[in-house]
C-alpha cells in the first residue's frame, strides 16, 4: 500500500508535459478547432497547453516560436511557408528529440518542404502526386506501397466510419478496441508521401458508396524522425469529429507518446465509442 500511494504521489506531482498548438491559417476552421484540441488535452490534466498563432497571411518572418520551450508541438496549421529560420528550428527540434503531432488537415500543409513531408510519412493535395512518395494502403492486415501514378489526397463524404487498429500494441492504442465507430469526419484517402520509418496503427475503409478511394486508407500513424517522435492524425475535420471520445483519446495518448515515448493514460474510458456505436462529448 506504501509503494502505491507513493506511486500515486509522484504522479500528482509529475511535471506538466508542455504542448505548443501552432495554428493561424487552414483551409479548416482553426478558430473553432484549436480550443477543442486544447481542451481535450487539458483535461487528460498532464499537459500545460499553450497556442502560436501565425500572421493571417503576408509576411511570416516574424513567427518564430520557441519550439525548444516544449517537449511537443501540435500543428494545427495549413497555410503559407514558415521562415527558413522557422523551418530549420522547427527541423532541428524534432530531429533532435522533441515530439511533433500532425492534426487532419496539417498534413495538407508544406508539399515542398522535404523535411516536413517526412515527418508527417504521407501528405495530400498541395500538388501532390507519385513525385513526393507511394500511396500507402492495408491490405490483409499488411502495410502495402503502391507506387502508381495519381494525385495525393481527397476524401468523399462527410459520414461515421468504423476505425480497425493494425497495432494493437503500440502505446498509443494498446487496450483500445480493436474496431470503433468514429463520428462524422473526412474520410483522409489517396495519401502519399516518403513513408521513411512509417507505423500505420490504424486505417479505415474510404468506401466507393461515400465517394471513397475504396481502399483501406492509414488514419493513425507514427514516424520516427531522427531522435524525434512523431504522431500523425488524419482525424479531425471540425466539430463533430474533434468530439469524437475516439478522437480524443487517441490525440491524448498520441499527444504523451510523442512527448515521452510512452503513455500513463492507459485507463480506457467508459464512454469510448464500440464498433456499432459512436459516442461524443459536450
Amino acid at each position: 500500500m506504501l509503494v502505491f500511494s507513493l506511486a500515486l504521489l509522484f504522479a500528482a506531482d509529475a511535471a506538466p508535459i508542455k504542448v505548443l498548438i501552432v495554428d493561424g491559417q487552414n483551409n479548416h476552421a482553426w478558430k473553432v478547432t484549436t480550443p477543442l484540441i486544447k481542451k481535450a488535452l487539458e483535461d487528460a490534466k498532464i499537459f500545460q497547453v499553450e497556442v502560436a498563432t501565425s500572421p493571417p497571411s503576408g509576411d511570416l518572418s516574424s513567427f518564430k516560436p520557441k519550439f525548444s520551450d516544449y517537449q511537443v508541438v501540435v500543428s494545427n496549421y495549413n497555410g503559407q511557408m514558415w521562415s527558413k529560420e522557422t523551418r530549420e528550428a522547427f527541423n532541428d527540434f524534432v530531429k533532435n528529440g522533441g515530439g511533433f503531432v500532425s492534426v487532419h488537415a496539417a498534413n495538407n500543409a508544406f508539399t515542398s518542404w522535404l523535411e516536413y513531408n517526412e515527418m508527417i510519412g504521407l501528405g495530400g493535395w498541395g500538388g501532390r502526386n507519385e513525385k513526393n512518395g507511394p500511396y500507402v494502403r492495408i491490405k490483409d492486415g499488411k502495410v502495402v506501397r503502391d507506387e502508381s501514378k495519381g494525385n495525393g489526397g481527397s476524401h468523399g463524404r462527410q459520414h461515421a466510419f468504423l476505425m480497425q487498429l493494425l497495432d494493437t500494441e503500440h502505446p498509443i492504442t494498446k487496450g483500445l478496441p480493436e474496431k470503433w465507430m468514429h463520428a462524422q469526419d473526412e474520410l483522409y484517402d489517396r495519401l502519399r508521401g516518403p513513408a521513411k520509418n512509417l507505423k500505420v496503427l490504424a486505417y479505415a475503409k474510404a468506401e466507393k458508396s461515400t465517394g471513397g478511394s475504396g481502399e483501406n486508407e492509414p488514419l493513425l500513424m507514427t514516424v520516427d524522425y531522427g531522435k524525434g517522435r512523431v504522431f500523425h492524425t488524419a482525424l479531425g475535420h471540425g466539430v463533430e469529429a474533434m468530439k469524437c471520445v475516439g478522437f480524443i483519446v487517441t490525440l491524448q495518448r498520441g499527444t504523451e507518446w510523442a512527448a515521452t515515448g510512452k503513455v500513463t493514460q492507459t485507463t480506457i474510458p467508459a464512454d469510448f465509442p464500440t464498433a456499432e456505436k459512436t459516442s461524443s462529448r459536450k
